[in-house]
């Protein structure tokens, strides 16, 4: 069972990068109402693959892997989860914006997105890929046994 969670918990985690680099990549494109959608339905699967990654990895950490108490104690885990947490309430306001895009999308209308705004949805999804790296990097230390 504990392979099975291993193998959920890095689907998760792979598709949620996956979900990145693809926001970054369109919302770097010129905004059409096929790029706007495009975004939209990524950030979903952003959104799925980052609440079932830490379902699972809440489960793995309760049920399958060293116990609770030694992740408590595990700095490296304790450094992954503060990004991971970080990174989901940071990744509100790209999500916002996308999901205010509704409207103008059903009206068949490219969103208006001004070059300020852009640069910060741009950003945040910059930053965001930054900081799975270093969750990669903990999660790597963890696997060793630092940081404990």
């Amino acid at each position: 069972m504990s392979t099975l969670f291993a193998f959920f918990h890095h689907l998760c985690a792979f598709t949620l990068v996956a979900a990145v680099a693809v926001e970054f990549t369109l919302i770097r494109q010129e905004l059409t109402v096929s790029t706007a959608r495009r975004l939209q339905v990524t950030d979903i699967v952003l959104g799925t693959a980052a609440a079932a990654l830490f379902v699972v990895g809440l489960l793995r950490v309760l049920f399958f892997e060293k116990g609770y108490d030694y992740y408590l104690h595990c700095y490296a885990f304790l450094a992954k989860i503060a990004l991971f947490v970080a990174l989901g309430a940071l990744s509100v306001i790209p999500t916002q914006e996308f999901l205010s895009w509704s409207a103008s999308i059903k009206a068949g209308q490219a969103p208006v997105l001004d070059a300020e705004r852009k640069r910060l949805v741009a950003s945040i999804i910059h930053g965001e890929l930054a900081a799975i790296v270093v969750i990669l990097l903990c999660a790597a230390v963890m696997a060793r046994g630092g940081w404990v």
